[in-house]
């Protein structure tokens, strides 16, 4: 069975869709890097209710993340609330002004237009709210955001998919450099013997000879001491797990941003015990390509 592709924590997805009522609405939903999972919902009112249960779904489908959902409704004007006369305020209204109307010779009668906008006479219909329509939308709404959940994961792995090619790029560029590195070392007994016998001639001008087995001592002394061979087994044995993490198809984020911390102190000892121009050039140009690494390991779920 092959493994899950890599994911990476960057992702966009956006749903829509059309309520019984005829308003329209749309999900956006976005993911960025993050140490944890963080879901974040933007919801219009009269939809907290769904708050809880859409978090735990991003939360079964989401590892790690800054994950942001916003709703947009449009709700359809038909759901306005329609106007009707207050029949006592109207019958009020007209008294008063055919009463003014008749004391006022010629006055002309009261118009119905010029009664129904005075204060009162209009009222809003109240809508009682349709407890099994309202649960249809929401329903309608939480479907559609499982749906941009779904998009949303598509998305991150295909941004994994890339990253995984970058990170196995970075990662032959780490073997490359950490064999160099081996066979830049295996020559510093030699270099360390030259140095030594120069500064012994320049100090001593011919007078007289140190024994070789005097030398062979302290070669093998300062050999001991810029020996690298330990970090650079150790360094192979990250790059292994690296490739091993890379392929296993997991949630590995946390561990491989572990894992080039070792990769760092790795390069970092083997700059400090360099002792020769060549082999820290080396290890300075590994300390660049793990940086590198690094920086991309950041973005893995």
């Amino acid at each position: 069975m092959s493994a899950a592709p890599l994911s990476s924590m960057t992702g966009f997805a956006r749903e829509g869709g059309t309520l019984a009522d005829g308003s329209s609405f749309v999900w956006e939903v976005r993911s960025v890097n993050g140490r944890g999972l963080d879901v974040r919902l933007r919801l219009p009112n009269g939809f907290d209710a769904l708050e809880t249960p859409l978090k735990e779904a991003a939360a079964r489908l989401l590892k790690r993340g800054n994950v942001s959902a916003t709703l947009t409704l449009k709700r359809e004007d038909r759901s306005a609330a329609r106007l009707t006369p207050d029949p006592e305020a109207l019958e009020q209204a007209l008294r008063i002004a055919l009463d003014l109307a008749a004391r006022i010779p010629g006055a002309p009668a009261p118009r119905a237009e010029a009664l129904l906008t005075l204060p009162g006479v209009l009222r809003a219909e109240a809508r009682e709210p349709d407890e099994a329509e309202e649960e249809g939308k929401r329903a309608a709404i939480a479907a559609a955001f499982a749906r941009a959940l779904d998009g949303l994961v598509e998305s991150r792995r295909a941004e994994g998919s890339k990253l995984a090619e970058i990170l196995g790029v970075l990662l032959d560029e780490v073997v490359a450099l950490r064999d160099l590195a081996a066979k830049e070392a295996s020559d510093q007994p030699a270099l360390h013997l030259a140095r030594l016998r120069e500064s012994l001639a320049a100090l001593l001008e011919g007078e007289r000879r140190v024994p070789e087995e005097r030398l062979a001592q302290e070669v093998a002394m300062l050999a001991t001491k810029s020996d690298v061979r330990e970090e650079l087994d150790r360094l192979s044995a990250h790059i292994a797990e690296a490739r091993r993490l890379l392929a296993s198809g997991e949630a590995i984020g946390r561990k491989l941003d572990f894992l080039t911390q070792e990769f760092v102190r790795e390069a970092n000892t083997l700059c400090s015990k360099s002792s020769s121009i060549p082999l820290t050039r080396i290890g300075l140009e590994m300390k660049a390509a793990i940086e590198r690494l690094k920086e991309q390991s950041a973005n893995v779920e």
